[in-house]
């Protein structure tokens, strides 16, 4: 019996002192939450080394979509290949405009000068999506690859995508975001590799990795 009851009394502290901990959470997440009641436009940044950047670029397509907004997607780099996201979202064209305008990974296609020509036609349309204000959010997924080879003048990237309707969403992905655009987002996120099954010699899988 004494056991029982100490153990009774033992979950009893764990669970009101987790409950404390919870109250104290909870009036700092509201302080926070009154304190943020401004709405606009953010640029988010997705980098780093690890696996998941476009992926979750694209997440937050299946979430814009949900909400009824519409979609503009430039793909910078790729294009050589279809790839899972391409082929799911070519199904809403009145929902999402997709625009794959690489021709592949640099170490494929090795030439500048081509990789340049179409990074730069892939910027015009990224302008067009960024001056419509019915599209509520963008996409542009490999920038940061096409920024860091200086395909394209970061700063006039950054005054393009400052001079976008206020309340459109730009979401940047790629490896090696440059500090500029890094400085001027609102949000960046770096994915960091702990394993990757490719190390392993496992080859890249449909539904998986592209």
């Amino acid at each position: 019996m004494t056991n029982t009851v100490n153990g009774d009394s033992s979950a009893d502290n764990i669970n009101t002192r987790h409950q404390r901990r919870m109250e104290r959470k909870k009036a700092l997440m509201d302080e926070r939450i009154q304190q943020a009641q401004r709405e606009t436009g953010v640029l988010l940044v997705h980098t780093g080394n690890g696996k998941g950047k476009s992926s979750s670029a694209f997440g937050m397509v299946m979430r814009a979509l949900g909400h009824g907004m519409q979609v503009g997607v430039v793909q910078f780099i790729k294009g050589a290949m279809s790839t899972g996201e391409e082929i799911f979202l070519r199904r809403f064209p009145d929902e999402v405009q997709f625009h794959a305008m690489g021709e592949g990974y640099t170490w494929e296609t090795q030439n500048r000068e081509r990789d340049i020509e179409k990074a730069l036609l892939a910027w015009e349309q990224a302008k067009r999506f960024m001056q419509d204000p019915a599209i509520g959010l963008v996409v542009l997924d490999e920038l940061n690859i096409a920024l860091k080879y200086h395909y394209l003048d970061v700063q006039q990237v950054i005054a393009d995508i400052d001079a976008r309707p206020e309340m459109q969403h730009v979401v940047v992905t790629g490896r090696g975001a440059l500090p500029e655009l890094i400085e001027v987002a609102d949000t960046v996120t770096e994915m960091q590799i702990v394993k990757h099954a490719f190390k392993d010699g496992i080859v890249a899988q449909a539904g998986v990795e592209w």
